[in-house]
């Protein structure tokens, strides 16, 4: 679950990240809704596609929107490097590849390096340009998606997809 506030608004959400990213060492908050603030704001939200949400309650938009947000809020203070979890979780196979084009299209235009864990096979191949399969606390392969899908051993313990001898 996206670690949004619920009961505030899309744009408030992406006000208080921005906020708390431009807090610096224990200073308190500035008032959060400054002109350039806002309009930064606004901006994250035509980037993430969810501008339509903006005064809407987070706990009311779409399981998708609230992912969207939550990478959104993420990149408030302009991050170059974001580490994603299961960022296609919960979200229904008709919009997964929606949602990942919109994520990678913007990180990709602030040239951010994205890292991120997935068990969707589907979203690894599409996304991935490296990739290093895990099985019991080892690397079981590490390269370029296809290769590293069509190894037996992670064929065996990470896809589940049968290896035929």
């Amino acid at each position: 679950m996206p670690q949004v506030f619920a009961t505030l608004s899309v744009l408030d959400n992406l006000l208080v990240a921005q906020g708390l990213a431009e807090a610096h060492g224990g200073a308190m908050l500035r008032r959060l809704g400054t002109p350039a603030r806002v309009a930064s704001c606004e901006a994250l939200l035509r980037t993430y596609q969810i501008e339509a949400y903006r005064d809407r309650p987070a706990a009311l938009v779409p399981q998708g929107v609230r992912k969207l947000l939550d990478i959104a809020m993420a990149t408030a203070r302009e991050a170059t490097l974001l580490f994603l979890d299961e960022p296609t979780s919960g979200i229904s196979s008709e919009e997964k590849f929606a949602i990942m084009d919109i994520v990678m299209a913007a990180l990709a235009a602030r040239k951010a390096v994205v890292v991120f864990i997935e068990h969707d096979i589907d979203i690894v191949e599409r996304y991935g340009t490296r990739v290093l399969a895990f099985h019991e606390g080892r690397i079981l392969a590490d390269g370029v998606p296809a290769a590293v899908l069509r190894d037996p051993r992670v064929r065996e313990h990470v896809t589940g997809r049968s290896v035929r001898a």
